[in-house]
């Protein structure tokens, strides 16, 4: 069902106007007095949008307030978003005048004209009106203030498993009881997680291990217990009393005789404890029943298994590392399916369903939930047209009960807290099978404001990169390959079904048989070749946010134009746009009325060559991926988007223009790639004082770094990739380079045959914050410096491909904090300082992890 996400709209919207400057605020005509009354009632309605949530599934009238209340909101934000567009404007105007801003230097300090304040005046009136007149039906509701507190509905396990209806798990098994049956060496009782993602059989698993004859007889005592919705000890110990000894009664005891009856009746036992279902993350609370667990004697021989979707929850309960439950294989899932959609032997009859099955089959995705749910939607159906139906619609789509595939996996995203389900929905906007890649992800989300703001010494993409590790850690997403400072993840099609399940109104996947469009949607997927038969559903739209477009013919020029000009003409609140690999020649011009634009994405747009002239009227601009266009030059306009904190380019000339002071002081990220005439980085990168990361990516004439960077004390990553001939090396110059105080966390150098030497300059002035130092590809480098051991933090090195290093530097023993040493093919290094018979082994033998490859 599709979800409002009212409380993480109310929360952010509250945000923005917490943060409003003062400066922001004068620049409005006598509105301070209303954005007030609009900061009040939203805080009032925001106290009970909780209990609201909980409800609205059984208040049809509640959920359609709660709609209501929704559009008025986005219609909030965007009018405070206003403001901070008219701030810009204003002050772009001072730092840059020129005669197309006579008019406002003559205004000089004075606010925005009147018929502009008055215009933003109204707005905010109109909303607070519109809220008005929703306060008398919202009150009706009786609605309570409650904790942002997420649970699990209680849910009921039990032990028994009739193995014969268990299909495809016996090697999971094996590996369970083999894990049950090692020695123990702690007085803690040993757990073993089993994790998940919800319907894939951990709580199956563990029944079958728990009925298994070799771990009756090794465990005289099992006890079993469904833990669900909350990790209440005092709950937890009734319940484990109870399965102990039956005729227990234990419901008026305190917590100080639950916990002597418990160590009572465990004292001395050997048993096998399984905790089913497990969400709890907070540590204090499994310490309280580990400690109550915990042997007495010395090593324990009692082991406990645990079941859950939430790499924490493993984490908390277990040093070790956890039982990932894979999906099942096809022929398994296929067995399955047949059991569950046939009577016993009558699938024979039906060679044509079998064959449909196959199909119905490959969407589950190994998930045996999925397929039991569709096998029993189709049990004693053997209508050619009933199968069809189930294989050609989505899962989210189908009629599910409570215990089927996508009820089960909703438990997971009502587990999240309110700011985590707005972005897992947005991750409905990609396609199935969809590679994601982490800053993609996190730049989508910044530009359409979904996250909090971040808190002291944080930074937008750092509270983004929290979201994403929250989500890898409830298994609802899943990491595929880390790239230096980046990661790609994908998203089981299932979890994707959820997500296109509570995304159905905030955003939407439009293609050529689209027909409509809900008027709330905020985010579109354009991806068809027929682009040209897209544009229909979207003409009757204002209020969209963000547009992506994929897949269109590369040949249909004229169409693409056409639909990037209604994108232009129609979502006047655009927050993002996504072009990628677009044959576009040029933008429209009017692209510069999209004030609210904060993320542009050009990368492979290979035939645009310059930019427009209105580009400097994007001023909202966060995010600019100029990546293999066919750009000459970048225009000076482009170094007056103070607000851009990301940039991509790829560039035809020789030198890039001078920096200007005042100019990009938001700019955080910067990577040069493939600009194969660039000479050197131009002048003024020392006014970049906001810079943490530069990357530069094939720019195979570019023989140094300039000095200026030593002024970059906010430089965190330093990334050179094929850049085959840049040397290095730099000293100090004067005196005080000497005493630099840098923030360098990761250099990595991957591919020069002119380098000789490393930047001692940046390296040693980062001594105490330097964690990572990559070196791959380097034929010509022959020693590493002796003041490399300096580097006091340096916790990982990597040396890869660098034939003529022969020695580490003397006293590497000295880098304590060295826990990760990895030599791949360099065969001297790797000669001598192999675990067995390496002369110099001993030096690197206190390190914690080596790889040598020869």
């Amino acid at each position: 069902m599709a979800e409002t996400f009212l409380f993480n709209i109310a929360e952010r919207v509250l945000e923005k106007l917490v943060h409003l400057s003062a400066q922001e605020i004068r620049l409005a005509f006598n509105v301070k007095t209303d954005l007030k009354k609009l900061e009040d009632t939203m805080i009032s309605i925001k106290a009970v949008l909780l209990d609201a949530e909980r409800q609205q599934h059984q208040n049809e009238k509640l959920r359609l307030c709660m709609w209501k209340l929704r559009g008025i909101f986005y219609d909030a934000e965007d009018v405070i978003d206003d403001f901070k567009c008219e701030a810009l404007r204003k002050q772009d105007a001072t730092n840059h005048p020129d005669i197309n801003n006579l008019k406002v230097r003559v205004l000089g300090s004075c606010c925005l004209p009147l018929s502009l304040s008055l215009k933003m005046s109204h707005k905010i009136k109109d909303i607070n009106g519109r809220l008005g007149k929703l306060a008398t039906e919202w009150k009706s509701f009786e609605l309570r203030q409650c904790s942002d507190n997420r649970h699990v509905f209680r849910r009921e396990t039990i032990s028994f498993v009739d193995s014969s209806d268990v299909i495809g798990r016996d090697k999971d098994k094996e590996n369970i009881i083999s894990m049950l049956m090692k020695p123990s060496e702690d007085r803690n009782v040993p757990v073993i997680p089993i994790v998940g993602i919800g319907g894939l059989g951990k709580t199956t698993l563990a029944q079958l291990v728990y009925n298994d004859d070799q771990i009756t007889s090794l465990f005289p005592l099992k006890i079993w217990i469904c833990v669900s919705e909350e990790f209440d000890l005092s709950r937890l110990l009734k319940l484990i009393i109870q399965s102990v000894n039956k005729e227990e009664r234990c419901d008026d005891s305190t917590l100080d005789g639950l916990q002597a009856r418990l160590r009572s009746l465990l004292n001395d036992k050997k048993f096998l404890l399984v905790l089913d279902d497990v969400w709890n993350e907070n540590q204090a609370k499994w310490v309280e029943l580990r400690n109550l667990l915990r042997s007495t004697d010395g090593f324990s021989l009692s082991k406990i298994i645990v079941t859950t979707r939430s790499l924490d929850v493993a984490s908390i309960m277990s040093p070790n590392r956890p039982y990932i439950l894979k999906g099942l294989p096809l022929e398994d899932c296929l067995t399955l399916f047949t059991k569950w959609a046939f009577n016993d032997g009558a699938e024979k009859h039906y060679p044509n369903l079998i064959r449909i099955g196959e199909e119905i089959v490959k969407k589950c995705k190994g998930v045996p939930l999925a397929v039991r749910t569709l096998g029993s939607l189709l049990f004693q159906k053997t209508d050619e047209s009933d199968w069809i139906y189930i294989r050609d619609s989505e899962i989210w789509r189908l009629d599910q009960h409570e215990n089927d595939i996508l009820p089960v996996l909703k438990l997971s995203y009502n587990h999240l807290p309110s700011h985590l389900q707005r972005c897992f929905a947005f991750l409905s906007l990609y396609k199935k099978d969809k590679v994601y890649l982490s800053d993609d992800v996190i730049r989508l989300w910044m530009a359409n404001g979904l996250l909090e703001h971040p808190k002291q010494n944080q930074e937008w993409e750092d509270v983004g990169k929290r979201y994403l590790n929250e989500l890898l850690s409830r298994c609802l997403i899943q990491k595929e390959n880390k790239f230096r400072l980046k990661f790609t993840f994908k998203m089981h099609d299932l979890v994707h079904d959820l997500a296109l399940d509570v995304s159905q109104k905030e955003c939407k996947i439009v293609n050529s048989e689209t027909k409509t469009v809900d008027e709330n949607v905020r985010h579109l997927l354009l991806c068809d070749e027929k682009l040209v038969e897209v544009p229909h559903v979207l003409e009757e739209m204002k209020n969209v946010r963000t547009i992506i477009i994929q897949d269109a013919l590369v040949e249909s020029k004229a169409i693409h134009e056409s639909v990037i000009n209604l994108c232009v003409s129609n979502f006047k609140y655009l927050r993002a746009l996504e072009l990628r690999g677009l044959p576009l020649t040029a933008l429209p011009n009017s692209i510069g009325t999209l004030k609210h634009l904060r993320d542009l994405d050009l990368d492979g747009c290979s035939r645009i060559r310059e930019l427009p002239r209105s580009f400097n009227k994007l001023r909202s601009l966060q995010s600019l991926n100029l990546r293999d266009t066919d750009l000459k030059q970048l225009p000076d306009s482009l170094q007056r988007l103070i607000e851009l904190s990301h940039l991509v380019i790829t560039i035809k000339a020789t030198h890039l223009k001078e920096i200007q002071a005042g100019c990009w002081t938001s700019l955080q990220y910067v990577k040069l790639v493939r600009c194969i005439n660039l000479e050197c980085l131009p002048e003024g990168m020392q006014y970049l004082k906001s810079l943490r990361t530069l990357a530069l990516r094939y720019c195979i004439r570019l023989v140094s770094l300039p000095w200026s960077l030593k002024f970059l004390t906010k430089l965190e990553h330093l990334v050179i990739v094929d850049c085959a001939q840049i040397n290095l090396k730099m000293e100090a110059e004067e005196e005080e380079d000497n005493d630099l105080q840098l923030s360098l966390k990761t250099f990595l150098m991957d591919g020069s045959d002119a380098l000789t030497d490393l930047p001692r300059l940046l390296l040693q002035g980062s001594s105490s914050t330097l964690q990572q130092l990559q070196i791959s590809w380097c034929p010509n480098l022959f020693v590493l410096p002796s003041w490399l051991l300096n580097l006091t933090s340096l916790q990982k090195l990597e040396i890869k491909d660098c034939g003529n290093l022969s020695a580490l530097p003397e006293g590497i023993d000295r880098l304590t904090n060295l826990r990760e040493l990895t030599i791949d093919r360099c065969p001297e290094l790797s000669k001598r300082y192999r675990e067995n018979g390496g002369e110099d082994w001993h030096k690197i033998a206190h390190i914690q992890k080596v790889v040598i490859n020869e």
